[in-house]
């Protein structure tokens, strides 16, 4: 299992909000590929970049500032947030990003999906946003009808390998991981998980590689690393196999 930094970006910047909310946003840096930089040399072997600009309007916002840090970077860069036609994800997978996360065109349509997980395979992540069970999307500021274990169990039916689950209501609160959400995903369906929302310490790191077995594959943070609530390289220590 790894640990995986986030980097959300907005206007720009490095910045977090809390539960999605653009009105409770804090900014921690003007420099994201600088950020980007100092996770690495932590020893993160994958970043999580969001395009939270892209989520909340539609569009790639952030696409020359997402692309510089794939370019500078020498770990893969995984991205989120506002992609929801073909042009925008192969111009993403075509300029050094190497997996693009889909959530609302995931839900909103399956043919799209269905095309995309044809042709891009293992380069396409689903990002399962829950609010209560249900499905979120447009930035979280919408919830669906889908209950997130049958979502997943419908994408794992289409080929995914790969999803993240998010706990919206734990999101930037650095109270603690939905460890109940997660294991109910992973005795659904028999995919890579990645954990996302709440993860606030190195106790919650121990508490989610039990969860390893039954197929938890990563876990992303945020908040807590530039808080220094988390200490980035104890986590991935941690999690880093055994010699």
């Amino acid at each position: 299992m790894i640990v995986i930094p986030a980097i959300d970006i907005m206007d720009g910047k490095v910045v977090r909000l809390l539960r999605g909310k653009e009105q409770d946003i804090t900014v921690y840096s003007d420099d994201p590929v600088a950020i980007a930089k100092k996770w690495e040399s932590y020893g993160a072997e994958l970043l999580h970049v969001v395009d939270l600009d892209g989520a909340i309007h539609g569009t790639a916002k952030n696409f020359e500032i997402i692309t510089r840090i794939a370019a500078t970077v020498n770990i893969p860069v995984q991205l989120g947030g506002g992609v929801r036609n073909k042009y925008d994800l192969a111009r993403y997978l075509t300029s050094g990003v190497s997996r693009v996360i889909l959530g609302t065109k995931a839900i909103e349509n399956r043919e799209f999906l269905k095309e995309v997980l044809a042709e891009w395979k293992g380069q396409i992540i689903v990002s399962i946003d829950c609010k209560d069970g249900l499905v979120a999307h447009h930035g979280w500021t919408e919830v669906s009808n889908v209950r997130a274990i049958e979502f997943a169990k419908e994408l794992k039916g289409l080929g995914l390998k790969c999803l993240i689950y998010t706990d919206i209501g734990r999101d930037g609160t650095l109270g603690g991981p939905n460890l109940e959400g997660l294991t109910e995903i992973l005795e659904s369906v028999h995919l890579s998980v990645i954990a996302s929302g709440g993860v606030s310490s190195i106790k919650d790191i121990q508490k989610l590689l039990a969860l390893e077995p039954k197929g938890l594959w990563g876990i992303i943070t945020g908040k807590a690393i530039y808080e220094d609530k988390l200490d980035l390289r104890q986590a991935i220590r941690l999690c880093s196999p055994k010699e």
